[in-house]
Parts: structure tokens; sequence; C-alpha cells
């Protein structure tokens, strides 16, 4: 109960300070949505008059846009700067932080980019099944849980690199390729399609796009499964990283 009041006035807070920032936050939703639009054009012209390309990338630029990270930036130069330090020492767990900014962001940039996403629909002339979505809901939470941990697992790697926007971005580029932005899954090969089906980076924007976008049925265990490798994976990486940080400080 505590750490979810907590939680709630972290996020309060960071929700009016990134209130201020709202032509940053313009910045990131450009950045967000232009690979998902690129695919959009790449695909549409593919499969010309096919609405299934349509409704997937409008799909796929909403989910991007409710599930980017950057914990790179948020988290990693907290590291850089020593003000980690400080956070350390509440009582509290760092990571409530983490995820409160993650969230506030994430809300800044959905309501900032709905109307591209709007726009994006009319202009296809796409139009989604109510139960689709809803059925997607579960899908888009998981794969928020799943973009948060792959990018903070990665951001983590600051305690021992100086490196660490290389490879958060990285990590990014692999998302883009495997999860379903940069194609379709559906139109891999085969050998292809069965690899990015079995790793994390098709939950985090295919899988959800799909089921919302009434081209695929989904299996929340799978998303399942990963968030569990990632939280032990997260949990590893941070214990070592803290031990390092605070023997290199003292």
């Amino acid at each position: 109960m505590r750490t979810a009041v907590l939680l709630g006035f972290r996020l309060r807070q960071d929700v009016l300070e990134w209130s201020g920032a709202w032509w940053f936050l313009l910045t990131l939703v450009v950045q967000a949505v232009v690979a998902p639009l690129i695919g959009l054009f790449v695909w549409s012209a593919v499969y010309p008059g096919d609405p299934a390309i349509g409704r997937y990338y409008v799909a796929v630029i909403l989910v991007t846009l409710m599930t980017e990270s950057f914990e790179q930036h948020t988290f990693s130069e907290r590291i850089y700067d020593g003000t980690l330090s400080h956070e350390l020492l509440r009582p509290q767990p760092v990571v409530l932080g983490v995820i409160a900014t993650n969230l506030a962001v994430r809300a800044w940039l959905t309501l900032l980019g709905a109307p591209i996403v709007l726009l994006t629909a009319v202009a296809m002339r796409v139009g989604f099944d109510g139960w689709a979505v809803l059925r997607a809901l579960p899908y888009v939470v998981l794969a928020a849980v799943l973009v948060f941990l792959w990018t903070f697992l990665l951001s983590l790697t600051a305690f021992w690199t100086d490196r660490v926007h290389a490879v958060v971005g990285f990590g990014g580029q692999v998302m883009f390729l495997l999860g379903g932005t940069a194609a379709p899954i559906d139109v891999l090969s085969s050998g292809w399609r069965r690899v990015a089906e079995v790793l994390p980076f098709y939950g985090m924007t295919g899988l959800p796009a799909s089921v919302a976008a009434g081209v695929r049925a989904g299996a929340v265990g799978f998303q399942l499964a990963w968030v569990v490798v990632l939280v032990g994976a997260v949990v590893v990486l941070w214990r070592a990283g803290v031990r390092r940080y605070t023997a290199v400080g003292s």
C-alpha cells in the first residue's frame, strides 16, 4: 500500500514537471512515429488495397507511443552525474522514481500523439473492431512492461560503460527489426518469422498491434514468460551494478 502511494505521488509530480517540456515531448512523439509511418508507406505500396496493413501500422504507431521508454536518459544519466547516490539513500526503492517518470512520459506521448494516430487512420481509411481493441489491452500493458524492462536492463550497463546510449540504441534497432515495425511478422520468411516469434521483441510491438488490428490471435503467456525472464535479468544486473557503484563511490 505504501509503495502504491509513493508511486502515485511521484507519478503526479513527474506529470506536472513534464508538462512544461511539451516542445521536447513533441520531438519525442515525432521520433516515435517516424519508423512506423515509414513501414506503413512501404508495405502499403507493396500490398495496395489491403486494409489489414493500414490497421496494423496505425496500431503499431499507438502501441509505440504508449510503450516508449527512455531510461538511458532518465536513469543512466543519474549514474554518470552521481545523483543516483541521493536516490539510494532515500527510504524507498529507486525503481519507483524510474517507473513514475516512465509512466509520465508515456502519458504525455500518448496524449500528444493521439492526433497523429487519428489523422493516419482517417488518411488510410481504416477502421477497428471494438472487441479486437479491447482484447488487445492486456497485450499492450504487457508490451509496455516488456519495453520498460528491456530498456532499463540495457540502461543498467551505465554502471560499467559510458556508451550506454549506443547500447540502448542497438537494442532499439533489434526491436525495430524483429518486433514487427520494420515489417509485419507474417511477411517475413518462415525462418526469420520463427525466430521473431520466440524472442521478446514481437511481444513489445507486433503482437499487441496484430491483436488490435484483428490480424492475429495472441497468447498472453508468451509475454508473461518474457516478463519473468527480464525481471530476473534486471534484478541480477541491478545488484551487481549497485555493488560496483558503491564500491567505486566509496
